[in-house]
C-alpha cells in the first residue's frame, strides 16, 4: 500500500501487513504509523456501557458514562453520565456485577432517549471504547435500529487495537482493561470497577497512557477505526 510521508511529502510504499505499525520514511527518516487514511480531527469521546446482558439484539444498556479527550489530554470536567431504564428488570447477577440495580434506573429515561442525548453531547467526535468493535458499538447501533431512530455514522476506535499496537499480538498476551491497569500501573484502588463511571475513568487513564507511550499524534493516526452508529 502507498502512503504519504507527512514530513517530506514523498510517497512511501509498504506492505499492508504493516498497518498500525511504526515505519520510517526512506527519504527523511521521519517515523509515523502506517494507516489507510489520514485524519485531521482530534476530538474524541471515551465511553463505556453497562447492559442487561451480552446480546445487543435482546438486551439494553442501563448505564453510560463518557469523558472527552482532546489534543492529547483527558477532560474530566467534560463528562456525560446517565442511567437508562430497560424494558425488563435488571437481574440480581447484573446488579451484583455492575452495581446498577432497578432502584437506580426507576426514574431514568429509556435507553433510546438517553442515546439521543448522548449523541447530541458527543457531536462529531470519534468514539473510543474498550472492546467497542465487538460490544459497545453494537449496542449503540442496535438501540437505533430497534427503536427506528434515524442514524448517523461516526468513527469509532477500539482501545484494544491500541493495546495490541503497544504490547503486541502474541497469543496469550491479554488486552483486557485489567491487563492495562497492571501494565500501565494505573491506581484503581478507589475506583469502582464494572460501573460505567469507574470504568470510563480507568479507560481514560489507559488511553492517555497508551497514547503517550505510542507517541501518537493528536488525531490518533495509525490506530484502526470502525464505523459507529448513533441517532442523527
Amino acid at each position: 500500500m502507498k502512503s504519504v510521508c507527512r514530513s517530506c511529502q514523498i510517497i512511501v510504499s509498504n506492505p499492508r501487513s504493516l498497518l498500525g505499525t511504526r515505519v520510517s520514511c526512506p527519504s527523511c527518516q521521519y517515523q509515523f504509523y502506517l494507516a489507510e487514511a489520514w485524519h485531521e480531527a482530534h476530538s474524541f469521546v471515551i465511553y463505556d456501557l453497562e447492559t442487561t446482558g451480552l446480546d445487543p439484539e435482546r438486551d439494553e444498556f442501563i448505564q453510560i458514562a463518557a469523558m472527552r479527550f482532546t489534543a492529547g489530554c483527558l477532560r474530566p470536567e467534560e463528562t456525560f453520565e446517565r442511567f437508562a431504564k430497560p424494558r425488563r428488570s435488571i437481574s440480581s447477577f447484573i446488579e451484583s456485577y455492575t452495581g446498577v440495580g432497578n432502584r437506580h434506573v426507576a426514574n431514568a429515561a429509556r435507553p433510546e432517549e438517553v442515546l439521543v442525548e448522548f449523541s447530541n453531547w458527543a457531536g462529531d467526535c470519534t468514539l473510543i471504547a474498550h472492546n467497542g468493535l465487538r460490544f459497545d458499538s453494537k449496542f449503540l447501533a442496535a438501540t437505533c435500529r430497534r427503536h427506528g431512530l434515524p442514524g448517523r455514522q461516526i468513527e469509532g476506535i477500539d482501545s484494544i487495537h491500541m493495546s495490541k499496537m503497544l504490547f503486541g499480538k502474541v497469543r496469550g498476551t491479554g488486552h483486557s482493561l485489567n491487563h492495562l491497569v497492571s501494565r500501565l500501573r494505573i491506581d484503581s484502588r478507589n475506583i469502582r470497577r464494572h460501573d460505567a463511571r469507574g470504568d470510563v475513568e480507568i479507560l481514560g487513564l489507559a488511553v492517555a497512557g497508551m497514547w503517550q507511550k505510542l507517541e501518537l499524534d493528536h488525531a490518533f493516526n495509525g490506530v484502526q477505526r470502525h464505523p459507529t452508529w448513533v441517532p442523527a
